[in-house]
C-alpha cells in the first residue's frame, strides 16, 4: 500500500525526525539501566512511524498516529509532574537529557504524525490495528521487561487499582476493553478531521 508523495523527498525525510526521537529515548534508558521502558506504546510508536514513512506504509503511519494520543496524556498525567523536582533543584547532564527526549518522544512525534497524517489521511479500520498492535506490544513487554517496570501494564494491576481489581487478568480485560473503545473513538474523530479519499490523499 503506497502513500501520497510530499514533494522534493521531503516525505520520507521527515521519517528520520521520529526515528531521532526514538534512539534518543533508547540512549537515555540505556545510561540510566531502564531500557525497558523503550517499549511503551508511546516510545515504541516513534518507531513504527518512522518505519511508515520510509517504507510508505499508510496504515503503520496511521497506527502510530492513533496511540500517540493517549500517549500524550499518560506522559502529561504522570511523567510531567515529576519534572518539578528535578527542575527545582540541580540537573545531572542524563537527567536533562532524559526531559529533553521525552519531550520530543511525545510532542515532537505527535507533530510529526498529524502532519503526515494530513497527506495519508484515516481511514475507518485503523483503530483496529493499532488494537492489535498493542496487544502484540503488551506481550513483547510481558516477556521481556521487568516486573518492576510494569511497562504498558502488562505485568501487574496499576497500583492504586489492587482492592477494585481481585487478580491481574480482570484488570487485563476490562483495561484492554477501553483501550479498544479508547482506539475507536480516537479513529473516529480523526477520520472526521482527515477521511480517506479528500483531495489530500490519493485512493488506496
Amino acid at each position: 500500500m503506497r502513500i501520497y508523495k510530499l514533494s522534493d523527498k521531503q516525505f520520507r525525510l521527515l521519517g528520520f525526525l521520529p526515528l531521532l526521537f526514538f534512539f534518543a529515548q533508547a540512549i537515555h534508558y540505556w545510561q540510566i539501566n531502564q531500557l525497558g521502558h523503550i517499549l511503551w506504546m508511546c516510545n515504541i510508536g516513534n518507531l513504527l512511524l518512522a518505519l511508515g514513512i520510509f517504507f510508505e506504509q499508510a496504515l503503520l503511519i496511521r497506527v502510530a498516529v492513533i496511540w500517540s494520543m493517549p500517549g500524550l496524556v499518560v506522559w502529561c498525567l504522570y511523567v510531567v509532574p515529576t519534572w518539578g523536582m528535578l527542575i527545582t533543584g540541580r540537573l545531572s547532564a542524563s537527567e536533562f537529557f532524559g526531559v529533553v527526549s521525552s519531550t520530543l518522544a511525545h510532542l515532537g512525534g505527535l507533530s510529526v504524525g498529524i502532519l503526515v497524517l494530513r497527506k495519508v489521511r484515516m481511514n475507518a479500520s485503523a483503530w483496529a490495528y493499532a488494537s492489535i498492535w498493542y496487544l502484540i506490544v503488551q506481550l513483547a513487554s510481558r516477556l521481556l521487561t521487568p516486573v518492576a517496570m510494569n511497562v504498558n501494564l502488562s505485568q501487574r494491576v496499576q497500583d492504586g487499582w489492587e482492592t477494585t481489581f481481585g487478580s491481574y487478568w480482570k484488570f487485563w480485560l476490562v483495561l484492554s476493553a477501553l483501550v479498544a473503545a479508547c482506539l475507536w473513538l480516537l479513529g473516529l474523530l480523526l477520520k472526521r478531521l482527515w477521511p480517506l479519499g479528500s483531495r489530500a490523499s490519493r485512493p488506496q
